[in-house]
């Protein structure tokens, strides 16, 4: 049986909107979208429903319904905490690396290094980069903080997935960032000093994100 049609036009809208496509404030007009879609309303409404709950839309009185920016102070607060959380782990998951699980996360960040100059996609990019933390906390011997940081992961997709769809440019100082750790990781080098890079790096994407907010205000 195929996707129904409120379906598809849910997963359109949210791949346009995670895509940056459409912007915070960008009306969504029930009949235009209906129009464009080639449905009645009712499967267009369902749909922007589940991106109301998802935190992507909202409506407003005598306004409808409107794309829903990222709130700055949970980015905030959320890439924080992941700073800490991620240094530690992967400063901890350093002393445990096999080479194996070290050659993985070499292998994503080559994915990513690729996909910069092939076709930018900061969705797709977005996703390789918390793919290649994970590999790289995945055999964090602290299982409590595992979980405490898979918290935070799951907080910020519910904050917005694409970080890489405002700040761009990061995307290629983020790739080098993992070689420089990749490195010291595979250089056995001390665990403050790989904790120490993990945490800059993490915080480096959110003082971009907070420069590239402040531009636009």
């Amino acid at each position: 049986m195929g996707e129904s049609k409120s379906e598809l036009v849910y997963r359109d809208l949210r791949e346009r909107i995670m895509h940056a496509d459409f912007s915070a404030g960008h009306r969504l007009v029930l009949a235009r979208l209906a129009e464009h879609y080639q449905v009645s309303p009712v499967p267009v409404r369902e749909a922007l429903r589940r991106l109301e709950a998802e935190g992507l839309v909202r409506y407003t009185l005598n306004i409808g319904a409107e794309v829903v920016g990222v709130n700055a102070a949970d980015y905030t607060e959320t890439m924080q905490v992941l700073a800490q959380l991620e240094g530690l782990a992967t400063a901890l998951a350093a002393q445990v690396m096999d080479e194996q699980t070290l050659e993985r996360a070499r292998e994503i960040n080559e994915r990513m290094r690729e996909l910069r100059s092939s076709g930018f996609d900061p969705v797709q990019f977005t996703s390789l980069n918390h793919e290649f933390h994970v590999v790289l906390c995945s055999v964090c011997p602290n299982h409590h903080l595992l979980d405490l940081l898979g918290r935070e992961w799951e907080r910020m997709a519910q904050i917005r997935s694409s970080t890489f769809s405002h700040v761009p440019d990061r995307s290629r100082t983020s790739v080098e960032e993992h070689d420089q750790l990749l490195e010291l990781i595979g250089g056995q080098a001390p665990q403050a000093m790989i904790e120490e890079l993990a945490r800059r790096h993490k915080l480096g994407t959110l003082r971009q994100f907070l420069d590239s907010e402040g531009s636009r205000s």
